[in-house]
């Protein structure tokens, strides 16, 4: 701490503490803490995989079933009779290797039980895809 000076006055002690001896020392320690970080490497260890790339991927078949607002069963556009024809169709694509997607769409004033059982049989008859297409209908 210095000491101030009047002319005719007891030197005083100052109030403020002298910060640049600090500043100095914290300077001192972030140049040592820079030189002695590590130097990165801007690279990647990577293992790649040898031999021919995998197949291409194919689209999967697509089967649309349509439950009309009368309760009327469409397969891809075509009118099923009944269930036992539609299980006849779902029996079919299940008996294939690579199985389709099921996109059941359901008219907003379609009787419930007839969609509910729709979904059963293609669940019941093993296919596993099924997905509801167009519930955007019902938001409203």
């Amino acid at each position: 701490m210095a000491a101030k000076s009047k002319k005719n006055s007891r030197p005083q002690p100052m109030g403020e503490m002298n910060t640049t001896p600090l500043i100095d020392v914290m300077l001192v320690l972030l140049v040592m803490l820079i030189i002695t970080i590590p130097i990165q490497l801007h690279s990647l260890d990577l293992n790649l995989p040898n031999g021919k790339p995998p197949p291409a991927v194919t689209e999967p078949e697509i089967v649309r079933i349509d439950v009309d607002f009368d309760g009327s069963i469409l397969w891809n556009g075509e009118v099923v009779s009944d269930l036992a024809a539609l299980e006849v169709h779902i029996r079919a694509k299940a008996a294939q290797s690579v199985q389709p997607e099921i996109h059941l769409r359901p008219s907003k004033l379609a009787p419930y039980e007839r969609v509910a059982a729709v979904m059963a049989a293609v669940q019941r008859l093993g296919l596993k895809k099924l997905g509801l297409v167009g519930s955007e209908q019902f938001a409203q």
